[in-house]
């Protein structure tokens, strides 16, 4: 008869790695689904400023094996596959990864949010080279010099007037004329002297080699191209929540998870945390932190079960 595990923690970024180490310390058998790639999207970060206790930063990878390693130490155990299909409605949790089977009393799921991307083979050769999606974790690095925003809501306006605290220009690129953001954002922007606003146009290619120099863009009504030299490209088109796989979990218009009760979702005995549920914040540690609560409330109901 197959294991069963007190916890399964499905994805392997700061909320679930901070969920397996609260849960395994907690004395419960945890087994944690890494994905095919484990620390998630702060493994493609270089270089990492702001999260708490390293005060020259830390490589997005490291940061994320030094978690692995932390929690492995009080007994989580690890499995490098992607889980393909999940029963919730048993009073055992069945996973599913290929052909193996996995069971368990409480799911949490840290799946996270991927970044919209434009989709160009120049965007992904330049990831993390000056193309990011992330301002308020790479803004610094662009301190005096010339950067890029792709988008046209809130989002889109937050991102370039936080810019401006680093950058010496900002171009927000706007496929359209009109935007989809709120008037108050978008007159925040218009007023600000370092943000030009270049509407009806798109990405055509990001330029450079080792690092980002520039853009090629097309004008939408035109047809007619052009390139213009900075330093950096920040994407704020939105995030996709990987939930996809979740059914019968409730969720918002986005995809998004829903909490019920603290971390539960409507499913009794299974949690969310990090970018899977939060669209607001992303951050490294807002993420750590909501696995920490995920794990403690899985702690306390499964206490109440018995």
């Amino acid at each position: 008869m197959s294991k069963i595990y007190d916890v399964i923690v499905i994805g392997a970024g700061p909320a679930g790695y901070t969920a397996c180490l609260y849960a395994s310390r907690a004395n419960l058998s945890v087994l944690c689904f890494e994905g095919w790639q484990p620390g998630g999207q702060l493994t493609t970060t270089t270089v990492i400023e702001n999260y708490p206790g390293f005060e020259n930063g830390i490589d997005g990878k490291e940061l994320m094996q030094e978690m692995r390693k932390q929690a492995a130490v009080f007994g989580t155990e690890y499995i490098t596959k992607d889980v393909t299909a999940i029963d919730f409605a048993a009073p055992t949790k069945k996973v599913q990864a290929g052909e193996e089977s996995y069971e368990a009393r409480v799911i949490i799921i840290a799946t996270g949010a991927k970044p919209r991307k434009l989709g160009i083979e120049s965007e992904e050769k330049l990831w993390a080279k000056g193309v990011s999606s992330c301002a308020t974790c790479d803004g610094f690095f662009f301190r005096e010099k010339k950067v890029a925003v792709i988008g046209g809501g809130d989002s889109a306006m937050e991102e370039a007037n936080f810019l401006t605290k680093f950058a010496d220009k900002v171009y927000l690129i706007h496929r359209r004329e009109e935007f989809r953001a709120s008037k108050i954002m978008l007159d925040r922007v218009k007023a600000n002297e370092k943000i030009e606003i270049l509407t009806n146009k798109t990405v055509e290619e990001v330029l450079g080699e080792q690092k980002v120099t520039g853009l090629r863009l097309k004008d939408t009504q035109s047809n007619e191209t052009s390139e213009l030299e900075l330093d950096g490209m920040f994407l704020a088109i939105g995030h996709i929540p990987v939930t996809q796989l979740f059914e019968g979990l409730e969720k918002d218009d986005q995809g998004y998870l829903l909490h019920k009760e603290n971390t539960m979702t409507n499913m009794s005995g299974v949690f969310a945390a990090g970018d899977c549920v939060d669209h607001r914040y992303r951050q490294a540690v807002t993420a750590a932190a909501m696995g920490c609560q995920a794990a403690i409330d899985a702690e306390r109901w499964l206490e109440g079960q018995e």
